[in-house]
């Protein structure tokens, strides 16, 4: 990558979600920022969106479907 590309692709914002779809509801789920690969900063997440996000985690393939990260 040159200097220019660098600097564009720096200057850029890109900003990331990591998605639970619901199995159950069609369009449902929940959806938390991360970053390119998948990582959230729990640090950074409410209490409420941290509850949320844990629980998603646990009942992956029961409520939620695999997470995926895509561009919000």
């Amino acid at each position: 990558m040159n200097t220019a590309t660098h600097s564009l692709t720096s200057a850029m914002h890109v900003h990331y979600e990591l998605r639970f779809e619901s199995l159950f509801n069609p369009g449902r789920g929940l959806a938390f920022p991360c970053d390119a690969g998948g990582r959230v900063e729990m640090d950074s997440l409410s209490e409420a969106a941290l509850r949320n996000y844990l629980y998603a985690r646990a009942v992956v393939g029961r409520e939620f479907a695999t997470p995926a990260v895509v561009l919000s």
